[in-house]
């Protein structure tokens, strides 16, 4: 299994590195040979690349997050938390997430589910499966436990696998066949997520929910709102728009 660092730039950006022998380049960084130059750096050592100091930092899921590959958006962090809790993921579950895309929500789930988990993704763009599985593969390297994975390529209503899950995640352009193919799959008390753009999208995946039988249990949008120190004291909001990313919806096998 391959190791990988992560390494902090005085700004704040974060680089996940992959240590090896071999001469590379990496992203950001330019080429290296970063096991030789890794090979005495502990966490919280500086080392210096090219003309940048960076910190060795904890390869912990805040800093996977901000450094993973991206090609498709991702499904952010107050999302994600909100979907593990709302669903009952944890420790031994077993959750079947569709599309994979860049990975981001994957990380998540895999962090809270533990080496007795089981964690199916399915993709049907590979250009996308490919950074997703990167993102995971560095996880697997970092994190003390991980759930057993199994990846299906391929739209989700013709690979679903028959698989008794506890929770279902679905991150698609079109929710409706991957709800009617896969709600079957779910254990009775088991729960279906939809991550909907828009809110055409949303009533179809409430119906289609329903048409497979669930009870449509919250629908809905989360925003988040950052403040910071005012520089004449006292804190207030952030300028910027407020942090709506899409709406989800939660449903039950009752």
């Amino acid at each position: 299994m391959a190791e990988y660092a992560v390494l902090m730039e005085k700004e704040g950006r974060i680089h996940v590195v992959q240590v090896t022998d071999e001469v590379i380049k990496h992203k950001g960084l330019g080429v290296l040979n970063s096991a030789a130059l890794l090979g005495n750096v502990d966490v919280g050592d500086e080392v210096l690349i090219g003309q940048k100091y960076l910190t060795r930092m904890p390869a912990n899921l805040p800093e996977l997050i901000s450094g993973m590959a991206r090609r498709a958006q991702t499904i952010s962090a107050k999302d994600a938390g909100a979907l593990i809790t709302k669903l009952g993921i944890g420790s031994g579950s077993t959750v079947l997430e569709a599309g994979l895309g860049s990975g981001g929500l994957s990380l998540h789930l895999a962090k809270v589910m533990g080496n007795s988990g089981h964690l199916v993704t399915a993709e049907p763009r590979s250009e996308h499966a490919e950074v997703g599985l990167l993102n995971l593969a560095r996880a697997k390297s970092c994190f003390s436990e991980f759930p057993k994975h199994t990846h299906l390529e391929g739209k989700l209503e013709d690979v679903v696998p028959e698989i008794d899950f506890d929770a279902i995640i679905l991150d698609m352009p079109v929710h409706s066949p991957a709800i009617i193919a896969s709600a079957p799959m779910l254990i009775f008390g088991g729960r279906i997520a939809c991550y909907a753009p828009t809110t055409s999208q949303l009533e179809k995946c409430w119906r289609s929910c329903e048409e497979a039988g669930l009870t449509v249990e919250w629908a809905g949008e989360l925003m988040e709102r950052q403040w910071g120190v005012a520089s004449k004291g006292g804190m207030r909001p952030v300028n910027g728009p407020f942090g709506h990313t899409a709406f989800l919806l939660i449903a039950q096998k009752k």
